[in-house]
């Protein structure tokens, strides 16, 4: 069977693996064009495209498929049985969606019609889900519209982060496609088709959903640096200057302190940063400082100065 595969963050590598042990003739890895990465900004290829040239594999990055000509018509040519994708970035085109006999398919990230979208990881955990999953769905022209084959789920644990949540489902949804393609093949598959009542959403992440609201309860932020975490991070203001939180665990304040604003850092010391939030408080665990590298907020405070009061959250005017 002549499979396209379509993917390009980390989360793809295993199911273009599995695809190879299933012994699939892989005809071309589609994946997004290198991006500037880093301090440096130096060009960086896509984890997709750095996994399929190890495998020998021929590999095609259009900076946009829908109005690629080239790319379609290598694809016409290339003739695949099967299109797959897993978290590829882009929408794909009526014309590629019509071109395979058997479809085109897709891994997502979450149990849908739940977490349509380009973040369905990074948003379930930072909505305080505690289950999501992996569906196999027949692709469409709407965001993962289309009919589901097939689905697993896989609990989100109260340390689990972003980091931990996209190895494990990345690994489900490659044994979820090594289930389902044979079934596909031998045509037994009965794809189901989502109840739209129940379609939320997971849009690509920003800037602004980055940034700590202090007013928020602490276990909604906490939620949100483990959505945000290993990736941006999630982050605030000290003295003006963004101020990453990169770990953090519910904390209750010492008996008897005074009530102070959201955001007011109520103790440090004994190696504990402790902030005041709109329900609770935080204690920092792991912090980033502007222009510094991660480490344990214990460390950082035997040298930082940074005295109870202080206040978090105010960007320098």
């Amino acid at each position: 069977m002549r499979i396209v595969f379509m993917g390009t963050p980390e989360f793809a590598v295993p199911s273009l693996k599995k695809l190879l042990q299933m012994k699939c003739e892989i005809v071309a890895v589609v994946t997004q064009p290198d991006r500037p990465k880093g301090r440096k900004r130096q060009l960086a290829a896509p984890p997709v495209k750095e996994a399929a040239l190890l495998l020998g594999l021929p590999v095609l990055q259009p900076e946009k498929l829908r109005t690629s000509a080239e790319t379609l018509e290598r694809l016409e040519a290339l003739a695949p049985d099967l299109i797959v994708t897993a978290a590829y970035g882009q929408l794909l085109p009526k014309a590629v969606l019509e071109l395979p006999r058997l479809g085109c398919i897709n891994v997502h990230g979450s149990l849908l019609p739940k977490y349509r979208g380009g973040a369905p990881i990074q948003r379930a955990i930072m909505n305080g889900e505690t289950v999501t999953g992996v569906t196999i769905m027949y692709m469409a022209e709407g965001l993962d519209t289309g009919d589901m084959i097939s689905r697993t789920e896989v609990p989100i644990g109260p340390e689990d982060t972003s980091g931990t949540m996209f190895a494990k489902l990345s690994d489900a949804g490659a044994r979820l496609l090594g289930e389902t393609l044979p079934r596909l093949l031998d045509g037994s598959v009965r794809a189901e088709p989502q109840d739209e009542r129940e379609a939320t959403y997971a849009p690509n992440l920003t800037r602004e959903d980055e940034r700590i609201d202090w007013t928020r309860a602490a276990e909604q932020i906490r939620n949100q640096v483990r959505g945000l975490s290993p990736m941006a991070g999630a982050f605030t203001y000290l003295h003006g200057e963004v101020f990453k939180v990169r770990a953090c665990e519910l904390a209750e304040p010492a008996p008897g302190a005074p009530e102070v604003a959201p955001g007011t850092v109520l103790e440090t010391a004994r190696g504990s940063l402790l902030v005041q939030t709109g329900d609770g408080a935080l204690a920092l665990t792991q912090i980033q400082p502007a222009g510094r590298k991660a480490l344990p907020a214990a460390d950082w405070l035997r040298g930082a100065g940074l005295e109870p009061g202080t206040m978090l959250g105010e960007a320098s005017s």
